[in-house]
């Protein structure tokens, strides 16, 4: 899918929602400033989900009513941090678990994840490939 804007891509990430079931860690990849948040807003939006969604930066996970968990593993040097904060528990509560940066934390994810990566072509267009 080529999206021409942040628009085009909230509205593809909203539909992709649908595709997606309680329990399943989605990996989002994509360079910085590609458009990952972006991405989950729209998977917000497609999940029922009306609060405002931010880039978990610094708190490293946030939780949208136990039906969204949001991550960004930036910062994180290993599997072993992400354990050590608690945030491999919430693979495992019920929830969509949806990971920006997840390669910093390759050696503690479920064996079946799903994966969209986002790449950019231009300064608004995005080729987004589930």
């Amino acid at each position: 899918m080529i999206s021409k804007s942040e628009r085009e891509t909230m509205e593809y990430a909203e539909r992709f929602a649908g595709t997606l079931v309680p329990g399943d860690v989605l990996l989002l990849e994509g360079e910085m400033g590609a458009g990952k948040t972006v991405f989950v807003k729209g998977l917000a939006k497609g999940l029922g989900i009306e609060e405002e969604i931010t880039s978990p930066t610094y708190a490293y996970m946030n939780d949208y009513g136990g039906v969204l968990y949001h991550y960004d593993c930036y910062r994180l040097k290993s599997g072993a941090q992400a354990e050590a904060l608690g945030l491999t528990d919430y693979f495992y509560a019920g929830g969509i678990c949806v990971i920006e940066w997840a390669e910093n934390i390759a050696d503690v994810l479920p064996a079946h994840c799903k994966r969209v990566t986002i790449a950019v072509r231009g300064a608004e267009e995005r080729e987004i490939l589930p």
